[in-house]
């Protein structure tokens, strides 16, 4: 079974898909962190990660799984490096490569063959699983959003920084060539500006019938 999870940056889907895996003894895949993943390789490697031909070549050559839940890159878990201020900079504009998307996506699909999983990123319910039993769009305002990526305490930046950077992130999203963010037909929207995690949850498992 696929629940897939959609949403821009900062709307909640991260902490509630892995809250969703756990307590439904699914699979984790955020797909965000396989795209982070192959820019801390390309960064590592002096890539310039909106450079196409290299830093597709970079990610082919990519060694991406999970070790549990957190990723894994060449046999490294390296799911604390993978929110820095210097990958947020640069993950947009990597994962907008279409070629990119294709490794990215065949590299999940591969992971949930056959398998129990809750994904979650930008196009899960629209390009990577489109029949996916269960889909979800979560939204919230920038403001919120930007709120709590500043809670989060794990970037250097203020909130205004963070506000104008998710702007920025949201803009690339919805106008991506392929892989765009968009609501999709069919799948259950939710803001969750007002909401705490749990409240969320409980609004997600309504729909989920195990």
């Amino acid at each position: 079974m696929v629940i897939a999870i959609d949403g821009p940056a900062g709307s909640g889907k991260s902490t509630i898909a892995r809250l969703l895996a756990e307590r439904l003894g699914f699979i984790y895949i955020n797909s965000g962190n396989l795209y982070r993943a192959i820019t801390l390789r390309c960064l590592r490697k002096h890539i310039s990660p909106i450079d196409p031909e290299k830093a597709l070549a970079c990610a082919r050559e990519a060694v991406i799984d999970y070790q549990g839940q957190q990723v894994s890159l060449d046999g490294e878990v390296v799911e604390d490096l993978l929110h820095s201020d210097e990958i947020n900079a640069w993950v947009a504009q990597l994962s907008a490569i279409i070629p990119i998307r294709h490794v990215v996506n065949d590299l999940i699909r591969k992971i949930a063959q056959g398998k129990n999983v809750v994904v979650e990123g930008r196009d899960i319910t629209t390009v990577v699983f489109p029949d996916a039993e269960f889909r979800f769009f979560l939204d919230a305002s920038p403001e919120s959003r930007a709120r709590r990526r500043f809670m989060q305490g794990v970037s250097k930046l203020s909130l205004e920084e963070i506000a104008e950077g998710i702007r920025k992130r949201d803009e690339i999203d919805r106008n991506k060539a392929e892989g765009s963010l968009k609501i999709a037909d069919g799948v259950v929207y939710l803001d969750t500006s007002d909401l705490t995690i749990e409240q969320v949850y409980d609004r997600l498992i309504e729909k989920i019938q195990l």
